[in-house]
């Protein structure tokens, strides 16, 4: 093992920049060459690479966002696409790869090891919709994110007495709402996984207002029912004034949490050493308090299941 590339592919997360730097100073530790792909896949498509050293990592475990620029590649999960990645990886003299991403990410570097290519990935994705590990890179950042945007709005609720919807990322998966949610004392969670019951959400708020509450905070995920229609239903059932907030892509930015620096710098530090080992398709995650590495199909076909014993707490607590 001479040369490993680096490469962020997708969304960004809070805690990539820590991955690359775990990464590139356990590979030089190693007398390993490390290798920058610029933006992804499509980096890897068009040659732009630069050597990396120990200073290009150098104050950049604290900053959001990844110094390696990202992007959703097409063309790389085309054949042509593909060929011409190999090409470059050939040109180069690569002879592993560390990708940093989600399930898309997963799925083209899965693709690299049909074709010979030494890989393992580590999973960053504020969505946390991996199955197979409890936490993704990124994931606990974005819930600190949207708990202080749910302690902002409950002053703001509270002092003109409205119901708040606040819509939070996450596509199909509810791991944000319903963490953030628990987080931050809201009064409902709505998640894609599961119906949505207006009915008892409302009930809920006019129960809360016959006993002098003023504020109530209903926290929906993006894959869910529209917050603005949901704020609509509540307003025409309830006579409540409801206002939305869309948190948006303020989710991925900022400085990554603890938890998600020390998971980084561990997760980096581990796919380097099994490409050193000469293991290759294999995803690190963190899974019941352990670090695991698991093979990138099982990875890929395990179905991810919301924690419902989790909602239903929220729903005693929130009585």
């Amino acid at each position: 093992m001479k040369t490993i590339a680096i490469l962020t592919s997708g969304g960004d997360a809070p805690g990539m920049n820590a991955v690359i730097r775990s990464v590139v100073r356990t590979a030089i530790y190693n007398d390993v060459k490390v290798l920058a792909v610029k933006e992804g896949y499509n980096g890897l498509i068009k040659g732009d690479i630069e050597t990396m050293t120990l200073s290009s990592v150098a104050d950049i475990i604290h900053r959001g966002g990844t110094i390696l620029r990202t992007a959703r590649s097409e063309e790389f999960m085309t054949e042509e696409g593909i060929n011409q990645a190999l090409k470059v990886i050939k040109k180069f003299k690569i002879d592993a790869i560390v990708a940093l991403g989600g399930d898309g990410t997963f799925r083209g570097a899965r693709e690299l090891v049909k074709r010979g290519i030494k890989v393992s990935c580590v999973p960053c994705t504020i969505d946390n919709d991996l199955a197979y590990t409890d936490y993704t890179i990124g994931f606990l950042t974005a819930v600190e994110t949207a708990v202080s945007a749910i302690s902002k709005l409950r002053d703001t609720s509270e002092s003109h007495g409205r119901a708040i919807v606040l819509q939070v990322m996450g596509r199909n998966c509810g791991d944000i709402a319903l963490y953030s949610g628990i987080a931050g004392g809201a009064e409902a969670i709505v998640v894609p996984e599961l119906e949505i019951d207006t009915d008892a959400i409302i009930q809920k708020i006019k129960n809360g207002r016959k006993r002098g509450k003023k504020h109530h905070i209903i926290v929906t995920a993006e894959g869910a029912l529209d917050a603005y229609d949901l704020a609509k239903i509540i307003e025409e059932k309830s006579d409540i004034e409801t206002r939305v907030t869309v948190l948006g892509y303020v989710q991925r930015g900022g400085v990554p949490t603890v938890q998600d620096r020390i998971l980084a710098s561990e997760f980096g530090y581990r796919a380097v050493n099994l490409l050193i080992e000469g293991k290759t398709g294999l995803v690190l995650g963190y899974k019941d308090g352990k670090f695991i590495e698991v093979d990138i199909n099982e990875a890929l076909n395990a179905k991810k299941e919301l924690n419902k014993e989790l909602l239903k707490m929220v729903d005693i607590l929130s009585i």
